[in-house]
């Protein structure tokens, strides 16, 4: 992915440097992060990070700060702590148990729950003791398979507590893929719910754990929380009910501290092979640039801020940034359970309205798709209490950031736009607020103590104004320890490529500032008559043309280029019906892209379509899309939040016109 073969004459609206805001003026004198981070943590990067796991309670203080022995790192190895006690205990001791630790909001109207750290510590002292008395002990794997409801944290945290490590399940995927999941981390207990609610609906849960226990003869226990009172059955010796087991149990729980690189948590992402990859992370390191990263990229203030991630607790995002990171700074936190839509397509700027909510953080698909319902439903609730907005899990293309800066923030919030993935476990690549200028569409720079680079396809670092491949020069603390059970695979998914440099499948590129852009992943960058194009930079062209909500892109194969540029294009509302089914609508569109990138980058296909297909977690299946692209049979849509999706798009392949 060498500039040479990209189209960089296209990217002016990307790289423009005309666009920059400066850090603001109402954070600089009160800021948690100051330009002094970023030089010492250049002048010595360990006694940086080991200044940043000082804010952690350590029953045994580390006095090693890093372990490397290439590609296997181990952090603060020597010391002892419990993650639990971090997360919870040490803020009730220090005097803050009347603090709220979650705003909890239900699908449903008007169900919602306040749960302080006091009453967080009992929960997961109860819940901690009742997996004592099924057995668990330090070492062993626990399946969650979970809505997102309180006792999800809550089973999370006592988990950690124990020293046994979770492997959360997104409660979107099917049974095959949870059975999957629990054969490969042999887990012998699963935490489930009868279900949760979804678009109005409970939606069962228990029924795929059924399914998935008939393949892990394994599993001794189920432990099964009442959520939506739907009737469930149940296995009698195996399952049993969370309020029958939990809710009777002490509220005392006696901790025990555990090595640094004790395994917390098994995360699992797909795989090339079809295998899912078990990603491993362990607590010392892990909780120390969680925490770190959410304190100062967030510039959290926990006495008076109310901080929002709007992620699911079943990805890394859930995990580092609604659990992990907010309660290790003793945040108070919204947990919100639905659609962005259910309740009325303004919940969630009622949400922020109610509970006053000045930190949100969220992906940029549900951006675009608030941006797709208009500008009139933010604008009639109370935003003002938000300070600090922040964007999480693809590129965020400029208009989308700009809209977001404009109609949420109203021109004064800073927006954090940040890079990180599943294997990272934390943030590593964002602006920090009054600190960082910020361009529409860029990650900017490294956080504080992170090596990053752009390199060329040898491994070299390119000069600024060009392209590459996104790698991690030197170890930092919160790295995945490993794919589990499989140590080979882990040092060729993530090291041989650039030996010697992480590289997990980024494209980035520096403009003249040297800012940083993320392109996507390396497989979503295709390869048309020998010139590479980014699908997110087509996605930005075709966004930025006024009457497009949202776009997705892809490469489908093609007998004459090798591979040609397949969109599937929203269209806004209040102009959906005048346009969207035009011919001349979609040259329009296909001479935009030209216009912005550049004629090699126009679209060979473009199809308007009232949806895209996304996961419930509101990422774009452009799996699903390319096969549709090359008219192959479509895999899983098992995980989709709306099936019928594919219908329209099987319509808007049937229709005639948008391709040359």
């Amino acid at each position: 992915m060498t500039t040479a073969e990209s189209p960089t004459e296209g990217l002016s609206a990307l790289l423009t440097e005309d666009r920059t805001f400066p850090p603001s003026a109402s954070f600089t004198a009160n800021a948690v992060a100051t330009e002094a981070d970023y030089e010492a943590a250049a002048a010595d990067r360990l006694g940086w990070w080991a200044e940043q796991a000082r804010h952690l309670q350590w029953e045994t203080p580390f006095t090693e700060v890093l372990d490397w022995q290439p590609p296997f790192a181990r952090w603060f190895h020597d010391g002892r702590l419990n993650v639990s006690v971090n997360c919870v205990d040490r803020h009730v001791t220090a005097g803050n148990g009347d603090r709220v630790a979650i705003h909890w909001v239900g699908e449903p109207e008007g169900d919602t729950r306040q749960i302080t750290y006091a009453d967080l510590l009992g929960m997961v002292s109860r819940a901690a003791n009742a997996l004592t008395e099924l057995g668990v002990r330090a070492g062993d794997r626990i399946a969650i398979y979970m809505p997102m409801i309180p006792e999800t944290v809550v089973a999370m945290l006592a988990c950690a507590r124990l020293g046994a490590a979770h492997s959360v399940v997104f409660g979107g995927f099917s049974a095959t893929a949870l059975a999957d999941r629990i054969i490969d981390a042999d887990a012998r207990v699963v935490i489930t719910a009868d279900g949760g609610y979804r678009r109005g609906a409970p939606a069962a849960l228990k029924p795929a754990v059924d399914e998935a226990l008939a393949r892990c003869p394994q599993v001794s226990s189920v432990l099964v929380v009442r959520r939506t009172g739907e009737e469930t059955p149940m296995t009698e010796g195996r399952d049993v009910w969370w309020h029958d087991l939990v809710d009777g149990q002490s509220d005392q729980h006696t901790p025990e501290a555990f090595e640094a690189e004790q395994t917390l948590f098994l995360l699992y992402t797909s795989g090339t092979t079809g295998k899912p990859k078990g990603i491993q992370h362990t607590s010392g390191g892990y909780l120390t640039q969680v925490a770190a990263t959410h304190r100062m990229v967030f510039d959290l203030h926990p006495e008076t801020d109310v901080y929002w991630c709007a992620a699911d607790v079943g990805w890394v995002t859930g995990h580092s940034y609604i659990v992990y990171g907010p309660l290790a700074n003793g945040a108070t936190s919204v947990m919100y359970e639905g659609t962005p839509d259910a309740g009325g397509k303004d919940r969630w700027w009622r949400i922020v309205e109610e509970y006053g909510v000045t930190i949100l953080y969220t992906a940029p698909t549900t951006i675009r798709t608030f941006m797709k319902w208009g500008e009139e439903l933010p604008a009639q609730h109370d935003l003002s209490s938000l300070r600090v907005l922040g964007s999480v899990g693809e590129p965020i293309n400029p208009e989308a950031w700009m809209w977001y800066r404009r109609v949420i923030g109203r021109d004064r919030c800073p927006i954090v736009d940040t890079w990180w993935q599943t294997e990272t476990g934390a943030i590593m690549i964002t602006p920090l607020p009054g600190v960082t200028a910020t361009k529409p569409g860029s990650a900017m720079r490294p956080f504080p103590g992170i090596v990053a680079d752009v390199v060329d396809d040898a491994g070299k670092p390119v000069e600024k104004g060009h392209g590459g491949y996104l790698v991690i020069t030197e170890p930092w603390p919160a790295m995945l320890r490993g794919i589990w059970g499989d140590p080979e695979r882990y040092k060729d998914t993530y090291w041989s490529r650039f030996p010697g440099k992480y590289f997990a499948g980024d494209g980035a590129k520096l403009d003249n500032d040297g800012a940083i852009w993320l392109l996507g992943r390396v497989d979503d960058v295709m390869n048309v008559s020998g010139h590479r194009i980014s699908t997110t930079e087509v996605e930005s062209a075709l966004v930025s043309h006024p009457a497009v909500a949202e776009a997705a892109v892809v490469g489908a194969v093609d007998a004459t280029t090798g591979q040609g540029i397949v969109a599937f294009v929203t269209v806004k509302g209040s102009v959906a019906d005048d346009v969207s089914s035009g011919a001349a609508f979609v040259q329009e569109l296909r001479d935009h892209v030209a216009r912005e990138i550049g004629k090699i980058a126009k679209p060979r296909q473009i199809l308007i379509t009232p949806e895209l297909p996304k996961t419930r977690s509101g990422k774009i299946m452009r799996r699903l899309l390319r096969d549709v692209a090359d008219h192959k049979e479509l895999g899983d849509v098992t995980t989709l939040a709306d099936p019928t999706v594919v219908n329209a798009i099987g319509d808007a392949m049937a229709k005639p016109g948008g391709s040359e």
